[in-house]
């Protein structure tokens, strides 16, 4: 079965993909999957020479994109040739700004309008040194009836998949994704989970999640450890696997790679070596890489594959950009199988 799809969209909107049964080919259906984005932002990328304090600094290459976990996921699948609904929340006049910039995107969507304004997160690169500055709003005060209101659209059996990810915005329970969860549960959708804090430890504690994504730092938090070495590492992401919590643990490691814990094993890929421009988005990339994959019916072990390429993508894409297919096909190519030495 090939990795991407390579039938025509059905008339539902559907994607659908070629599968060899018995010698011939037959259609199916693409797994459905929605994302959800309780705290997205205006994602904005400038570039300057050199940064000073008080003075003032021109830029270029200003770029402006939607942003947020959810709705980068969404925008990631699109890229690699599926199809994501994103649930998001958005208010304000910022809010009418991150609804024209999807626009422009193209994303099936459903906007969850609330009082406050949508948040604005800046990333800024020094030419000089490379450095890159981030500043982040926590976002908007969020009402419960604001909240409340995203759980009842979601809640009905629309999907396969469910990803939640992103920060919770101030006025939501730390317990929200654990709602989620068993929102989802109810309707036999199998829950993805990238957060971090507080937001993720309750989730992890109420269980019954299918996919979560922590980095390694969000690790550490998440177990209170130091987690130094690989093998601390790999104990850390099972334990959550083999107490029931998730099926699958993926932990991102920057320039050390990536970690998978499933019930079936563990696994460790390299980094692939890259000149980075931008590491914004290679976390969003990576989850989505390996949902659309395992949305194709991929083993969680080609899911993380191609999860490696594309968040290796990500770092070569200037600013609040995210990967592009090309590249993810052409690093796809390096990143090891299993069977070769540095599939570990």
């Amino acid at each position: 079965m090939p990795l991407f799809p390579c039938a025509p969209r059905g008339t539902n909107g559907d994607i659908y993909l070629y599968r060899r049964r018995g010698g011939a080919d037959s259609l199916i259906p693409m797994k459905r999957i929605i994302t959800l984005t309780m705290n997205p932002a205006i994602d904005v990328a400038y570039e300057t020479d050199r940064v000073f304090h008080t003075r003032k600094m021109r830029t270029q290459q200003e770029h402006y994109d939607p942003g947020g976990g959810g709705i980068n996921v969404a925008r990631v699948i699109a890229r690699l040739g599926g199809t994501a609904r994103a649930y998001y929340l958005s208010g304000g006049a910022t809010g009418c700004a991150l609804d024209g910039l999807l626009d422009k995107h193209a994303l099936v969507r459903f906007r969850i309008p609330i009082e406050g304004d949508t948040r604005i997160s800046t990333s800024l690169h020094e030419k000089e040194t490379g450095k890159e500055y981030r500043v982040v709003p926590r976002g908007p005060e969020v009402k419960a009836e604001e909240w409340q209101a995203a759980l009842h659209h979601l809640d009905g059996p629309q999907a396969d998949y469910l990803v939640a990810s992103g920060s919770l915005p101030p006025g939501l329970p730390e317990d929200f994704y654990c709602r989620v969860c068993e929102l989802g549960q109810r309707h036999g959708m199998r829950i993805v989970l990238d957060s971090s804090g507080d937001a993720l430890r309750a989730a992890v504690r109420g269980g019954g999640l299918y996919l979560i994504k922590p980095s390694i730092g969000e690790l550490r938090q998440l177990t209170g450890k130091a987690l130094t070495e690989e093998s601390e590492i790999a104990a850390a992401a099972r334990e959550i696997v083999d107490s029931g919590k998730a099926e699958h643990v993926a932990v991102t490691m920057g320039h050390d790679g990536a970690l998978l814990a499933s019930r079936s094993g563990t696994w460790r890929l390299p980094a692939i070596p890259v000149e980075a421009k931008s590491a914004v988005g290679a976390g969003d990339s990576f989850l989505a890489a390996m949902v659309f994959a395992l949305g194709c019916e991929q083993d969680p072990v080609e899911a993380f594959r191609l999860g490696i390429a594309a968040g290796t993508a990500a770092v070569l894409t200037p600013g609040t950009d995210l990967c592009q297919r090309a590249d993810i096909e052409r690093l796809l190519k390096l990143v090891p199988k299993p069977g070769d030495p540095q599939f570990m």
